[in-house]
């Protein structure tokens, strides 16, 4: 059986998760708690929040706001701080790849698509640098995707704000470096959460992973949660204003 690393220096650190009852994001919140850090994540889906929530020994603090109302995710920030302290870990991981079509798009799903996938990363790093700062530093990782780079089509929106994370990360990393915060960008590729095998993978879709991926097994949410731990542990101290590709080999 494989073993996994253990990160000494997570032990204890506050970690807040965006979009952190499903998916990905509980994959993040299974793996921050096992290390011993003190974990709240953030989701609009309560019932899945609160499940998660009670379903771990660990006991995170689970926070129900839509992240796209801005001043809902400062309240939430605020609360996951009073709970536990100063966050000194970020994991942006909220998104939303539902797909549409250039036709279908209007400035109003314009909108709705760029502030569930790309703004409230921002707001979020905004309302946890001071709290890095007094610490001595931190880490931010934001979420991008491998869509923008295949030239994925089909969802505009969504691969157009992808690829603007990797832009907010560079200008993060260097406006927080001198605080000794660091930003990354980790990008998955196409990982076989509950909601993608439901929704969209079909066989085209497979016989797609058969042909991009050097590596023939599936992409799970741990591969992605195993390289969240390292960036988020000193162990990564100087890591900053980079992309981290967990794919298979597919870009």
């Amino acid at each position: 059986m494989p073993s996994h690393a253990t990160y000494p220096s997570l032990n204890g650190r506050v970690v807040l998760v965006t979009g952190g009852a499903s998916g990905i994001g509980a994959c993040l919140v299974e793996e921050f708690a096992a290390q011993g850090a003190r974990v709240a994540f953030i989701d609009i889906d309560a019932e899945a929040g609160r499940a998660l929530a009670s379903r771990l020994a660990a006991a995170p603090v689970f926070i129900r706001a839509d992240l796209t109302d801005i001043a809902a995710l400062r309240r939430a920030i605020d609360e996951a701080r009073r709970a536990l302290g100063p966050i000194t870990v970020l994991l942006n991981n909220a998104a939303n790849d539902v797909r549409h079509s250039i036709d279908a798009t209007t400035p109003e799903t314009w909108d709705a698509g760029i502030a569930v996938n790309l703004k409230h990363q921002f707001f979020a790093a905004q309302a946890v640098a001071a709290d890095m700062k007094q610490a001595g530093g931190g880490s931010i990782v934001n979420f991008g995707s491998i869509s923008w780079m295949l030239k994925q089509g089909g969802m505009p929106v969504y691969t157009t704000a992808k690829a603007a994370v990797q832009g907010l990360t560079r200008s993060l990393a260097r406006d927080l470096g001198p605080s000794n915060i660091r930003v990354n960008t980790l990008v998955p590729g196409w990982v076989m959460t509950d909601k993608q095998i439901r929704l969209w993978l079909d066989d085209a879709g497979r016989a797609a992973i058969a042909r991009g991926q050097c590596l023939s097994q599936p992409l799970q949410a741990e591969h992605i949660a195993r390289m969240a731990l390292f960036l988020a542990a000193d162990d990564s101290a100087m890591c900053t204003g980079q992309d981290f590709i967990v794919d298979a080999g597919w870009t």
